[in-house]
C-alpha cells in the first residue's frame, strides 16, 4: 500500500497565492458591480424616439447626470405617419432613484463630452407630479444635433478662412503702399507732411492759449462774460418796457385803436377806388373813357402852345392893354 505524499511548503504557498488572487478578484468584481449598481433592484421604463443617435443596447442611463441604469432594448416600431416614434426604447432604472423620476421628468439623448458615448439622461421631477411606475412612458425633449453643429462649424471655418484670405490681401496691399493706409505706412513724404501739420496745429494751439490773444481772452478773461450778462440784462429791461402798454411799442402790440383806424382807412380807400373805377365823375372818365382823355390831352396841348406864343410875342395879345415903354 502506497503512502500519501506529503504536501510541501511550496505547494501551500502557491495555493495561498491563488486563493488570495481569487479573493481579490472576487472582491474587485463585487465593488465594480456595486459601483455600476449591477446588484441593485431595477424597474423598466419606456420611451419613444425618432432615432437613437448612436445609443446602443447596454448604454448608460443617467438621472441628473448620475449613473442610474442601462438601456435594455431598442426596437423598431411599424412605419406610420408619426416620425417622432420610430423606435421603442426600454431602460432599466435603479429603484433607489424612483422618487426622482416623476410625470414631469424629461429624457433626452446626451453626449458624454464633445465626442464621447451617447447616454440616455433623465431629468428629476417635482413633488407636484406622481412617481412613474414600471412600464410608464418617459416624455422626450429634443437633443442637441452635433452633426448640424459640426456642419455649421465647418461653414464658420470656411468663413474664417475667407476672412483670413481677405485680411491677407488687405495687409499685402498696405505693405505695397496701395491706398491711403498703405501710403501712410510706406510713404515717408506723407509721414513728414502729417508730422508738419501736427506741429503747425500744436503751434496754433499754443497761440490760442496765449492769455493776451483774442481767443485766450475769450477763454480766460471774464470781461466779455460780464458784458454779455450786462447786455442780456439791458435786453431784458428793454423787453419789459416794450411789454408795458403805456409806451408806443406797447400800444402797437396791445392797443387795437391803430388797427381799427387802419381798417377804416383801408375801407375808405377801397370805396374811393370803386368810385374811381365804377363812377360817372371826371376821375372815373379819365380812368375809363378814352375819348375824354384825348380831348383833355388836346386841350392841354393847345393851351401849352398858346402860353408859349404869349411868351414869345406878348404884344400880339396885350396890345392896347399894357403900355410898353
Amino acid at each position: 500500500m502506497r503512502r500519501a505524499s506529503a504536501i510541501t511548503w511550496e505547494q501551500l504557498r502557491v495555493a495561498a497565492v491563488v486563493l488570495a488572487a481569487l479573493a481579490i478578484l472576487g472582491f474587485g468584481g463585487y465593488k465594480l458591480g456595486e459601483a455600476a449598481h449591477l446588484f441593485s433592484e431595477r424597474y423598466q421604463l419606456v420611451a419613444f424616439l425618432p432615432d437613437a443617435g448612436g445609443l446602443r443596447v447596454g448604454g448608460t442611463v443617467t438621472v441628473a447626470g448620475q449613473l442610474a441604469g442601462t438601456v435594455s432594448s431598442i426596437e423598431f416600431l411599424p412605419v406610420d405617419a408619426d416620425t417622432t416614434r420610430n423606435l421603442r426604447l426600454v431602460v432599466e432604472v435603479d429603484e433607489r432613484v424612483r422618487e426622482q423620476i416623476r410625470a414631469d421628468s424629461r429624457a433626452r439623448l446626451r453626449t458624454q463630452g464633445l465626442l464621447g458615448d451617447k447616454v440616455f439622461d433623465i431629468s428629476p421631477g417635482t413633488l407636484r407630479y406622481g412617481v412613474l411606475t414600471p412600464g410608464d412612458t418617459l416624455a422626450i425633449v429634443p437633443s442637441i444635433d452635433y452633426d448640424q453643429i459640426v456642419q455649421q462649424a465647418s461653414g464658420a471655418v470656411g468663413d474664417v478662412v475667407g476672412l483670413t484670405s481677405d485680411l491677407r490681401g488687405i495687409t499685402g496691399g498696405i505693405t505695397k503702399g496701395e491706398g491711403t493706409v498703405g501710403q501712410l505706412v510706406t510713404n515717408r513724404a506723407l509721414y513728414d507732411q502729417l508730422t508738419g501739420t501736427l506741429a503747425q496745429t500744436n503751434a496754433l494751439l499754443r497761440k490760442m492759449q496765449n492769455p493776451n490773444g483774442t481767443v485766450g481772452r475769450l477763454l480766460d478773461d471774464p470781461t466779455l462774460y460780464r458784458n454779455l450778462v450786462s447786455a442780456t440784462a439791458s435786453l431784458d429791461t428793454l423787453t419789459g418796457q416794450i411789454a408795458r402798454s403805456d409806451g408806443t411799442v406797447g400800444k402797437l402790440l396791445r392797443d387795437d385803436s391803430l388797427y381799427v383806424r387802419l381798417v377804416g382807412t383801408a375801407a375808405g380807400a377801397d370805396s374811393l377806388v370803386r368810385l374811381l373805377t365804377n363812377g360817372n365823375g371826371l376821375a372815373a372818365k379819365l380812368l375809363n373813357d378814352q375819348e375824354t382823355y384825348d380831348r383833355l390831352n388836346r386841350t392841354l396841348v393847345e393851351l401849352n402852345e398858346i402860353l408859349v406864343d404869349v411868351r414869345r410875342n406878348p404884344r400880339k395879345y396885350f396890345k392896347g392893354l399894357v403900355e410898353v415903354f
